[in-house]
């Protein structure tokens, strides 16, 4: 299992940050590589990916989620990996967007890729676009969705 962690600040308040997060749907106009996501529910999405050249498809499920905290997920099928999104307010009008990821490297390609830090520029890559996207927007977000997935066995 390999680990990434990357940060991102925005100049937008926390709550649309968070908001704009949870729009799963809209992740390909920022995230590389991610062709489309569909939200099956209220806590599972379905993935297709194209990264360098290897398409793949997988479930994920949501298994936590606090509104302006913390988005937390893994895979439930395809490709092995968990994470979490947290949301830092800094001021009234500036958020720290923190991502945590588990993945485990599949084939040659990915492992070698894992090792030259690939996926590491990759996550940060999207955090910027992700910033771009919602500063760009004025801080208004596409949508939001404000209910809460209590972590397991809680």
């Amino acid at each position: 299992m390999s680990t990434v962690t990357e940060f991102v600040d925005v100049n937008v308040p926390v709550r649309t940050a968070y908001n704009q997060w949870t729009q799963f749907e809209e992740f390909p106009r920022f995230m590389e590589g991610v062709s489309e996501i569909r939200q099956l529910d209220d806590t599972h999405t379905h993935w297709k990916t194209e990264i360098a050249g290897i398409k793949r498809e997988f479930d994920a499920e949501i298994t936590e989620q606090l509104p302006d905290e913390r988005v937390a997920w893994h895979s439930t099928d395809g490709e092995k990996q968990a994470g979490v999104v947290t949301f830092h307010r800094i001021d009234d009008t500036h958020t720290r967007v923190t991502v945590q990821m588990d993945f485990d490297p599949q084939g040659f390609v990915e492992t070698a890729g894992d090792k030259l830090g690939v996926i590491d520029r990759r996550v940060k890559g999207d955090l910027h676009r992700f910033k771009e996207f919602i500063e760009s927007r004025g801080g208004i977000e596409t949508g939001a969705w404000r209910g809460q997935v209590d972590r397991p066995g809680i």
